[in-house]
């Protein structure tokens, strides 16, 4: 069995990205924006996508929609839909995400957006089985 206590896990964490747990079928994975920063407009073909908030406020623009978030709000992003998280707030905004399948390689830690996409552009971040 995995436990966490995961609002405070990802209000320790000051990582842009960490993964905490990946499964077969799932990843749960921990992230953190700075002010101003964002996760970057992506879309995952093939892979839903949970969003829970910890803490801080920003916008979520899913498929040109955009709605405010903040704290205790939860945003599904189902596959192949066009979306972005942008910190809109003075403090960082925190949250946790599940992946279903997994994004990301087992276990990976991006300290900052920039480095996530180096790793991801290099094929460095890669979910297991790929």
């Amino acid at each position: 069995m995995e436990h966490f206590t995961i609002a405070t896990e990802a209000e320790k964490s000051a990582d842009f990205r960490r993964v905490l747990w990946t499964g077969q079928r799932t990843q749960l994975v921990i992230m953190t924006i700075p002010p101003g920063g964002e996760i970057g407009e992506e879309v995952h073909e093939g892979i839903d996508q949970i969003l829970t908030f910890v803490s801080g406020v920003g916008d979520a623009v899913v498929n040109g929609e955009t709605r405010r978030v903040a704290q205790g709000d939860l945003v599904v992003v189902p596959a192949g839909q066009k979306h972005n998280f942008v910190n809109t707030g003075p403090n960082p905004l925190v949250l946790y995400t599940v992946y279903g399948p997994p994004e990301h390689a087992d276990g990976v830690v991006h300290r900052t957006k920039e480095e996530g996409d180096a790793a991801e552009a290099a094929g460095e971040d890669e979910p297991p089985g790929s």
